[in-house]
């Protein structure tokens, strides 16, 4: 960016529709990090207006006050009031509010107003309050404010045209005049409101009315259970096509670039490490893919915190709230994310606990593991003649990673010596229909984050692991497997004891050891053990029928049951370091989680052993 680009920042409370104003700023002239020392996500975009001013524009974290409780809302006080060390003030504040809800954001509006910088409040979601009959005043508004206001509707492609045309109509908006107010936000806001704005309801006649069945004691969750067991069956069903074009692909690239190699150690690497690996997980990017799209549109449509308040009493039982809901179910896609998200959390013994059990949530990246064993041990036909046999498999490993969660929370719960109660508060925004550029958006940058995983670590570990199962190579007159005689296999036939009683051969200790980097890696290790073990060229696509030859269903089961509970991979455990400041939290996570893993697979293997003799 040049030096004289004009720095934005974008602050608003959660659900603002801040982040989709910043997506049809910005498009994909943006990029995503995080702030140096935490996890807190950091957002930024270039923009060039008509008039040809640069800008340089910040998604700043949701915040509800500058009077923090949560790590989210830290770094967005410290940047507005110029204190953080890696960014510099804005040069302008726009202030992004809920124009359906203006009387839970103002109060923000007029604390942000109290820093005295140059600022525009952007009155967003405008075209769903005229719907709902609210009229604002916006003269009036902008005048008792003292500061530009202007209307966006972030989901429209000309939403955002009046706040570009204010920017660009005057070097910079004149600093707000703070002095009409007093200290009690509360009783100014009511003012502002009885002044300006005119508001027939309260909520949404619609809202209300799907709110009488969504927040239904009964009937509430059974649609929650249905919306969740359908996301499932669309991983296994909706994917399927698309694996299969990639699967076919990545064996004709395959085929292409190694058959015209002679026998060598070139031909090896890219053959029997590359194919045999990277081919094995781009597979599951469908799937991944399906499973985000599917929480996207749920977070996007507002239904989430109305999940969260109605899961609330039952995870407060297991000592959680309704606000670890939404964490928790980040998880699915990646514990990361989920850890992340407790940042929401404010007490910070509840968060703890959402931290400790959020790897219990079956991420995405487990995907690729369980829908390798599904399709190899489980037939694929229907049951009671609608659904999917290896969906409701998935179903129910999912369900036992929501279950296990729980009843860890019960166990920590009972432990803990502060059992004091904590009220849910949390706000319920509007539904709203989730926006095709934003979705698009989103699961853009998933998809780079995962392509990043296999042509970043998953490429590394693939290549070293390859490195390992053909060196050294065995001595003329060898009448084992070459593997066997390679660092691979000494290594796997060293672990093999210790897993031996969970029905693990060296195969799979051999997998285990790169999955605690990247899960998916388990796949593509298994994919260049077996392709070094001389099973087959065209292995990368036969891995399922190969295990099936190799493996008893006792096996399968035990691995199953490993990964429900297997300890998070090295990446959630620096998270949870960096999160809670210690590491005695990540030796309790990576200790609990390893026991529940072998005490699982050591009674699945067992019990699958006795009902099959």
């Amino acid at each position: 960016m040049s030096a004289a680009a004009l720095r934005v920042a974008l602050v608003g409370n959660p659900n603002c529709g801040k982040t989709a104003l910043f997506n049809l700023l910005t498009g994909s002239r943006q990029k995503v990090a995080n702030y140096a020392g935490a996890t807190v996500e950091r957002k930024e975009g270039r923009l060039l207006t008509p008039a040809g001013r640069s800008l340089q524009i910040l998604d700043l974290p949701g915040a509800y006050s500058f009077d923090a409780a949560s790590p989210d809302e830290v770094i967005t006080r410290d940047i507005c009031y110029g204190e953080h060390p890696e960014e510099p003030a804005p040069d302008l504040i726009v202030c992004v509010a809920d124009a359906t809800n203006l009387r839970l954001h103002l109060r923000f509006v007029l604390e942000v107003m109290r820093l005295q910088r140059p600022m525009l409040l952007a009155l967003n979601m405008s075209d769903a309050a005229k719907k709902r009959g609210i009229h604002i005043d916006l003269p009036g508004l902008q005048r008792r404010l003292g500061i530009p206001v202007v209307e966006t509707v972030a989901v429209h492609h000309n939403g955002a045209t009046e706040l570009l045309r204010q920017i660009d109509a005057q070097h910079l908006p004149p600093l707000p005049d703070t002095h009409a107010f007093g200290e009690d936000l509360h009783a100014e806001v009511r003012a502002l409101l009885a002044a300006t704005v005119q508001m027939p309801t309260r909520t949404a006649r619609i809202d209300d009315a799907i709110d009488r069945v969504v927040l239904h004691p009964v009937a509430g969750l059974a649609i929650l259970a249905v919306a969740m067991f359908l996301m499932f069956q669309a991983v296994f069903s909706w994917a399927q096509p698309l694996m299969d074009g990639i699967d076919v692909g990545v064996k004709w690239l395959g085929d292409v670039l190694t058959n015209a190699l002679p026998e060598g150690v070139l031909r090896s690497l890219l053959r029997d490490g590359l194919f045999a690996g990277l081919g094995g997980v781009l597979v599951f990017l469908p799937q991944i893919l399906i499973l985000f799209f599917f929480i996207l549109v749920l977070e996007e449509s507002g239904y989430l915190p109305r999940a969260a308040f109605l899961l609330d009493r039952l995870m407060f039982k297991a000592g959680l709230t309704g606000r670890a809901f939404i964490p928790l179910l980040s998880s699915f896609a990646c514990a990361i994310p989920g850890i992340m998200a407790t940042r929401s959390i404010q007490d910070a013994r509840d968060r703890l606990t959402t931290i400790l059990v959020a790897p219990l949530m079956t991420c995405s990246a487990r995907l690729p593991v369980y829908t390798l064993l599904i399709a190899a041990f489980i037939p694929q036909r229907s049951v009671l003649g609608i659904f999917n046999l290896q969906g409701v498999v998935l179903f129910a490993l999912y369900f036992t990673g929501i279950a296990s969660a729980l009843a860890v929370a019960t166990v920590i719960k009972r432990l803990r010596s502060d059992r004091s109660e904590h009220a849910l508060l949390m706000e319920l925004p509007s539904y709203r229909v989730p926006h095709l550029r934003d979705l698009a958006i989103s699961l853009k940058e998933r998809a780079m984050i995962f392509l990043k995983r296999v042509g970043g670590i998953i490429l590394a570990l693939t290549v070293l692991l390859w490195f390992l199962s053909s060196f050294p190579a065995p001595p003329a007159g060898f009448s084992g497997a070459a593997i066997d005689y390679s660092f691979a296999g000494r290594i796997g036939h060293l672990l093999q004891p210790l897993f031996a009683p969970i029905g693990f051969g060296w195969e799979i200790c051999i997998a285990l050891i790169p999955g605690l980097a990247a899960r998916e890696v388990a796949v593509s290790a298994l994919g260049t053990v077996y392709a070094m073990s001389g099973d087959g060229d065209a292995l990368a696509a036969q891995l399922g029928s190969t295990i099936a030859q190799h493996w008893s269903l006792a096996t399968a089961l035990s691995l199953l049951a490993w990964y429900v509970f297997a300890p998070q991979c090295l990446s959630t455990l620096a998270v949870i370091r960096r999160e809670t400041n210690s590491m005695k939290v990540v030796l309790i996570a990576a200790g609990y989680l390893f026991a529940l893993a072998y005490g699982a697979s050591f009674i699945t293997y067992h019990t699958a052993l006795w009902l099959g003799s």
